[in-house]
């Protein structure tokens, strides 16, 4: 079966004043949408059909330009609407606890993350990422990479990220990406966030 593009959890709107309603809708109707199509042409056919998005890029040959540009893409899309919201929740104490183990507070945590988004050079996401043990990582992957492809970034599986493509803020914020990244933590939504920890 083919991969189908998410609807999103909330109206366009919904995140506003931080991302704006317009470019929700590029961001999602065009880019996303465009991600899915293309992820689908690139897999009819071939063994990879048939296959969960999760599998597809965990064993992807890195050499595959289209499906690991299109599959990134397409996963890494599917997480950042759900990981953002009207209402951010609360953050579980699991989670707390493993933040202020590996970055001291959760203002550390924040640190580490604005950096590694603000520092990506040119089109990339910042991820969060927890490893079978708990434990977790922050890092950034250019383009549409992943964690969850071979030798990329911090390994594990991503709980949350931020995708600083200029696409992903250009409207609202033009080249002020500190100014979107800093706007990003008042939208996580930290009750998805804690689940998809206590789901690794």
């Amino acid at each position: 079966m083919a991969f189908e593009l998410p609807s999103l959890p909330y109206a366009l709107d919904a995140l506003e004043p931080h991302i704006d309603a317009r470019t929700m809708e590029i961001h999602h109707g065009k880019h996303h949408n465009g991600y899915t199509t293309k992820l689908n042409d690139a897999i009819e056919g071939t063994a990879l059909e048939g296959s969960g998005i999760e599998a597809i890029l965990s064993g992807l040959d890195m050499s595959n330009a289209a499906v690991r540009n299109n599959g990134g893409g397409y996963y890494n899309h599917c997480l950042f609407w759900e990981v953002m919201g009207p209402d951010q929740g609360e953050m579980s104490n699991e989670l707390s606890e493993a933040i202020n183990k590996a970055f001291g507070s959760f203002d550390g945590f924040k640190d580490a993350f604005s950096k590694a988004a603000a520092t990506q050079f040119g089109s990339g996401w910042a991820w969060l990422c927890v490893h079978k043990d708990g434990s977790l990582d922050v890092c950034g992957t250019p383009n549409q990479d992943n964690p969850l492809m071979p030798n990329v970034g911090c390994g594990g599986t991503p709980i949350l990220g931020l995708d600083v493509w200029e696409h992903a803020y250009y409207l609202n914020y033009q080249n002020r990406r500190p100014d979107y990244i800093e706007a990003f933590f008042n939208v996580v939504n930290w009750s998805e966030v804690s689940k998809r920890y206590a789901s690794r």
